[in-house]
């Protein structure tokens, strides 16, 4: 036992030692070993592939020609950075769409050479889109915007007479079942909000635009409890720079098409900064796009400076599942048509929460019947306007 121990505690000891003074910068990372064919060194060593093949046999793998570029993506095991790097044609070159993802990154210039593929959802119109390294995002052209392009249709006879509402479901996207059951268990009238993190954002925004629904895309946006309450990669921060915040914006702007506008995602400290708030304002009123307030933070700059750029706009006016139980559900939708009657427009935001789908679809049944309106959010931004 004794002879046990001491060689035990050897190991332990050499252990400790290499961990403490072993000098492995790479230890633990993930590696890859990746070999490089050379080209053929005369015409018989070329021509061998060929014979080989002749008489059954499998031929050797092709060797890089010389220019010929190959590319492989290194992940960063403690970031997560993805860099791709190509091999065989030259100096190592980092992708710039990759590169753009580093949060407080890049000055939001376009990059022609460097830019994302070409992928535009069903429904879109090409002309309403510009091309840059994060994607396709909108961009008004002189005679139509994607606020007017993308508005879901709603009778505007009786929107000019009747009370209106309109309900936008927010967080939407990363959870597929979720966003499913919003998107066909709800009205078409009602407005859908997606997040910009899900993993194929993309496919769940093309079903809800072929449901008839009206979609937004909200943008994370800096609390006041930052970062202990983080809203995700490259939230807009009150803390950074204008190119900064508006590089961060069009990372966003690139995730999905068709949206008639944006939205803040939190943001209760970003949305009370002016100087903040007022290069966004102005980058979404110069793509023609809407913006919604969901009404959280108290302080927002965002209706005055909203309207100082005659930016479609519209602000939330009750939170439907702030207590998510049935009857406070009702009690909120309740409140909302009293604040349509008396003014003539409201607006209510919810989460796609069981309980919230159940009751919002099962109060809208009966709603018209009862002298109010449901309309996607652009009727209540246009008629709060000729208000």
């Amino acid at each position: 036992m004794q002879a046990l121990t001491a060689a035990f505690g050897l190991f332990l000891l050499t252990f400790a030692g290499f961990a403490l003074f072993g000098n492995n910068p790479l230890g633990g990372e993930p590696m890859a070993r990746i070999a490089l064919g050379e080209k053929p060194a005369d015409d018989k060593a070329a021509a061998a592939p060929a014979a080989a093949s002749e008489h059954g046999a499998s031929p050797a793998p092709k060797a890089a020609t010389p220019g010929e570029q190959r590319t492989v993506t290194i992940i960063d095991g403690s970031s997560g950075k993805r860099q791709d790097v190509a091999i065989g044609g030259g100096d190592a070159q980092e992708s710039s769409n990759d590169k753009g993802q580093e949060r407080g990154q890049g000055s939001g210039e376009k990059s022609e050479s460097n830019a994302s593929p070409l992928a535009i959802m069903s429904g879109v119109d090409a002309r309403l889109l510009e091309r840059t390294r994060y994607g396709m995002i909108p961009l008004a052209t002189e005679n139509l915007k994607p606020y007017m392009a993308y508005a879901a249709p709603a009778d505007q006879a009786k929107v000019v007479k009747m009370p209106v509402i309109s309900i936008v479901i927010g967080g939407l996207g990363v959870g597929a079942a979720k966003t499913t059951d919003a998107i066909m268990k709800l009205p078409a009238a009602v407005t859908l909000a997606f997040t910009p993190y899900g993993s194929d954002p993309t496919k769940l925004a093309e079903r809800a635009r072929a449901q008839r629904h009206e979609i937004l895309l909200q943008i994370p946006m800096e609390p006041y409890d930052y970062p202990d309450n983080d809203p995700g990669p490259q939230t807009l921060l009150a803390t950074l720079g204008t190119e900064q915040n508006l590089d961060r914006l069009l990372w966003h702007l690139g995730r999905m098409q068709g949206y008639v506008g944006i939205a803040n995602f939190m943001g209760a400290r970003f949305v009370a900064t002016d100087a903040a708030m007022q290069p966004i304002i102005r980058e979404a009123s110069r793509r023609g796009l809407a913006y919604f307030d969901d009404g959280s933070a108290p302080r927002s700059v965002a209706p005055a400076l909203a309207q100082s750029q005659a930016l479609p706009f519209a602000k939330g006016d009750v939170a439907i599942d702030a207590v998510p139980t049935a009857g406070e559900v009702d009690r909120a939708l309740a409140k909302l048509e009293d604040i349509a009657r008396e003014r003539g427009f409201a607006v209510g935001t919810a989460s796609a929460l069981p309980v919230s789908i159940e009751r919002i679809a099962a109060w809208t049944k009966g709603l018209e019947g009862r002298g109010v309106l449901l309309v996607p959010l652009t009727s209540v931004m246009l008629k709060s306007k000729s208000s």
